[in-house]
């Protein structure tokens, strides 16, 4: 395959689990993508190695003050070094650039998935934030420029893969499957005292901090609810959530007439993550494969809900709407940060999500710039809740 017919892509935060593991799809499968934009936060040496190896049109530094470091370090290559929200801004809407892969953590990817979708974009979404901040807006914006928004959090590609050929057919409910993270069947009792150092440890998915805390709280889950919601068009009582500590059915979907559909596969994000950078076509892998020999049984059971009150706090944000998910969103990327600097306990995290959503009431943001000051001013209110 010549480079006309090679797929030109953006990777939005390329240091990261998912960034890095979309990069070992583009190595699997050579002849399939151009690499035109790699993104970074923290861990610049990652950055510059991948910056390299891939030689893409930009690099976008989410710091300024590692940004001469990057352009010291590809001095002499060919390569745009930019910086900051402004940064990743311009760069999803250069002209060759088809597919954009955001898997930013938090908040961060909403401004440029807007930008790269009005710039008629395909987006390969891992920022979930993007969805649960803004999802009215984002949505609205994938139908006015017709592109594709191709859902990579394997619970949403799950639903997506067992939705193919089935357009005609109404959803009557979705299952999202929970892993129930580190803490599953633990009281209150046991999480008020649990450190860090355990919430960290996920017992089937390798993830960042931000995302494996959020698992161990079910907020990660909550977050997929609402997620779900716009992207598959449905209504609160069509979404249910279903704990399944074994991660092999990452999620299903029942139709009118009662039949389930499920998707099935080990704990690997690099099937996702193929699935919507190459979708429609189902290319052959090495991948390891599922053994139906070695699981003796597959479990299920319902979520707690009164312990795990993130998974609450999500469902009522979403049916109140609003800004409410948008200010969830906020609330819950400050105490998690607050968690991990140990500010706030584990149980905590729930209190200041709740007075947050409480003090700034119900509002109708209509723009990206409402969206974007109801998170402001979510984090400022969270915040006086940590003082």
């Amino acid at each position: 395959m010549n480079d006309l017919k090679k797929k030109n892509i953006a990777i939005l935060g390329s240091t990261g689990s998912i960034g890095t593991q979309a990069l070992e799809v583009v190595d699997a499968f050579p002849d399939q993508f151009i690499v035109s934009v790699l993104t970074g936060g923290r861990n610049i040496d990652l950055l510059i190695a991948q910056a390299i190896r891939y030689q893409p049109k930009y690099v976008v530094v989410a710091h300024d003050d590692a940004v001469q470091q990057v352009k010291t370090n590809l001095s002499g290559l060919n390569i745009t070094v930019l910086s900051g929200q402004a940064g990743l801004v311009e760069v999803v809407q250069d002209p060759d650039i088809e597919l954009v892969l955001n898997a930013i953590v938090g908040s961060a990817g909403l401004e440029p998935t807007c930008k790269a979708i009005c710039s008629g974009k395909d987006i390969a979404l891992a920022n979930k934030e993007t969805l649960v901040v803004a999802g009215e807006l984002v949505m609205g914006l994938v139908k006015e420029h017709g592109v594709r928004m191709l859902p990579v959090d394997s619970e949403h590609s799950a639903i997506f893969q067992c939705l193919a050929g089935e357009a005609e057919n109404p959803i009557e409910k979705i299952y999202l499957t929970a892993s129930g993270g580190p803490f599953r069947g633990k009281d209150r009792a046991f999480l008020e005292t649990v450190t860090k150092e355990q919430a960290l440890k996920h017992p089937n998915w390798s993830m960042g901090a931000k995302i494996t805390i959020d698992s161990a709280s079910l907020m990660n889950k909550g977050l997929e609810v609402i997620e779900a919601k716009w992207l598959f068009d449905l209504t609160a009582d069509q979404i249910d959530v279903v704990v399944h500590p074994q991660s092999i059915i990452h999620s299903m979907v029942q139709f009118q007439d009662g039949s389930i559909k499920a998707q099935l596969g080990l704990p690997d994000m690099k099937l996702p993550i193929q699935y919507a950078m190459t979708y429609p076509a189902r290319l052959g892998n090495n991948f390891e494969r599922f053994d139906f020999a070695k699981y003796g049984c597959l479990d299920f059971h319902k979520p707690d809900m009164e312990t795990f009150r993130n998974l609450q706090l999500a469902f009522t944000a979403m049916e109140n709407g609003g800004n409410q998910p948008c200010v969830l969103n906020a609330a819950n990327e400050v105490v998690v940060e607050a968690f991990l600097q140990d500010r706030i306990s584990f149980l905590g995290m729930s209190d200041v999500i709740e007075k947050t959503l409480s003090k700034i009431g119900n509002q109708a943001p209509t723009t990206l710039e409402d969206y974007i000051l109801s998170d402001q001013e979510a984090r400022r209110v969270a915040h006086t809740f940590l003082d």
